[in-house]
């Protein structure tokens, strides 16, 4: 026979010799055991966006406004958290000036695109996260890294979650690679891989992905919030206590954001992201974050049969199969981070007949297209209220940045009045809404790449003054209305 033991939980225990008091209220007698569990789990709801925790389902997250995003957490109270607290009791604080500083050795990696965006190499003990749409070619790009690393440097662990060791070796063979140190390890649970990294204790590991692996301790679903968070917390203290590069594959949301919480990307020592189109062969790395170097440097690759390859003269593949002397297609001279960039500009203006004109930009800010039509309509008196006006930046590039202002504002002009721009011409400038250029950074480092890929002549806002260049011509400038005759060719190419 199975007998409920009662206590009362403000007195003795039952296995005490103290006797339990006769007068007890009710509320306070609970079974034996279940307080226990009780007082060890309780449920909370997490954003997915942010990671804020609120004690009960709201519809939109009261921190960070993100609508359907709280999921339901049975949050333990033990072991994993205090765990995560628990460091080093025996480490004290040292004066700033009696600190000595080891030195810190880079280690080399593949490829000279991807070592300037990390800043010139990996630093032992740093943790990198890595995001990506799906198919962008984040593993292609980890495997060949990892396998010319445990070449070069030494053994290299390789964790995958999602793909069997089969199907890596085949990526790796189809590759071109057959290293002999490269280990790989086809696992989910996050516990088995840290005793395999603390075994082998290899020169790099990589993680693919940091959604996909769980914590045993944590009771929510791999990918969730606390698991996420959890996990890159273990990971950057083993790569910490080891001197270990990591690399961690982090999936993307639909906006194109690392899923997950927020605080994945504090606690990492850098963040990078993997852009381009799929349907395009280039893509662009890019880094937002690095502790150990600088976030204005970008990678160029080409995705070819044989994995990704490097663009070390980007300018050149994206103009060679420009048309010049065509009406609508101009050269604008953008910055990715400290790298100059030569790409093209193509418009197309039509009339937009009985329904409403469209305005469709491909590779540049929308807002900002409108924002340029209106400017010419207003300033420069171009009539483009019933144009259907289209816009795309040539090789699936995206630009971000104001100083492509001009150059998409006079493709514009081209196609609208059918006359060519000059094609020994690159474009420089930001447009403000009363049609005056303004000045954009790094100048006379863009008038150089223009030079090496044969430009003769350079419009530039009036406000700047650069360095003389041989060979190139600069034209300043003081407002939109005043390019339109420098730039354009005085013969149309064919009727409107």
């Amino acid at each position: 026979m199975v007998g409920l033991v009662l206590f009362c939980r403000n007195h003795a225990r039952p296995d005490d010799d103290m006797p339990i008091p006769a007068l007890c209220y009710a509320s306070h007698i609970v079974p034996h055991g279940i307080m226990k569990r009780m007082a060890k789990t309780r449920t909370t709801f997490i954003c997915q966006q942010c990671g804020a925790q609120q004690p009960r389902w709201m519809g939109k997250c009261p921190d960070c406004g993100a609508w359907d995003s709280l999921v339901e957490h049975l949050a333990n109270q033990g072991s994993v958290q205090r765990a995560a607290r628990r460091g080093d009791m025996t480490a004290q604080p040292l004066p700033f000036r009696e600190i000595t500083m080891g030195s810190i050795e880079r280690l080399p990696v593949a490829g000279s695109e991807l070592a300037q965006v990390l800043g010139g190499g990996l630093v032992p003990g740093s943790v990198v996260l890595i995001g990506g749409d799906p198919g962008i070619g984040k593993t292609t790009l980890l495997t060949q890294m990892s396998a010319s690393f445990a070449e070069q440097v030494g053994p290299t662990l390789y964790v995958s979650a999602e793909e069997s060791a089969q199907q890596i070796k085949l990526r790796a063979e189809r590759l071109g690679f057959d290293p002999e140190y490269l280990y790989v390890y086809s696992e989910t649970c996050l516990d088995l891989i840290l005793q395999q990294i603390t075994t082998l204790q290899p020169r790099l590991v990589i993680i693919d992905s940091i959604q996909t692996v769980y914590l045993e301790a944590v009771t929510s679903a791999a990918g969730s919030v606390s698991q996420v968070r959890e996990g890159a917390l273990r990971l950057l203290r083993l790569a910490k206590e080891l001197d270990i590069p990591m690399f961690l594959v982090g999936h993307v949301t639909k906006e194109g954001a690392i899923a997950g919480p927020r605080v994945l990307e504090h606690i990492v020592d850098a963040v990078l992201y993997l852009e381009g189109d799929r349907f395009h062969q280039y893509r662009l790395l890019r880094g937002v974050k690095n502790r150990y170097g600088s976030t204005n440097e970008v990678g160029v690759f080409e995705m070819t049969q044989g994995g990704m390859s490097e663009v070390t003269n980007p300018s050149q593949v994206f103009l060679a199969e420009r048309s010049a002397g065509t009406p609508g297609s101009t050269v604008a001279v953008t910055l990715e981070g400290t790298r100059p960039l030569l790409v093209e500009v193509q418009a197309l203006t039509s009339h937009a007949g009985n329904g409403p004109p469209r305005r469709v930009a491909n590779g540049f800010d929308p807002n900002r297209l409108l924002m340029l039509v209106a400017v010419l309509a207003k300033r420069v008196g171009l009539p483009l209220f019933n144009q259907d006006i289209y816009v795309n930046i040539v090789g699936g590039l995206r630009i971000g940045e104001p100083a492509a202002d001009l150059a998409v504002a006079l493709a514009l002009v081209s196609s609208y009045r059918n006359l060519p721009a000059d094609p020994d011409l690159v474009l420089i400038g930001e447009i403000g809404l009363s049609g005056e250029l303004r000045s954009v950074s790094q100048l006379d480092r863009r008038l150089v790449e223009a030079v090496k890929l044969g430009f003769h002549r350079a419009i530039i806002p009036n406000t700047m003054q650069g360095s003389a260049i041989d060979g190139l011509k600069v034209n300043t400038v003081r407002s939109l209305i005043d390019v339109v005759d420098l730039a354009l060719c005085s013969s149309p190419t064919g009727q409107e």
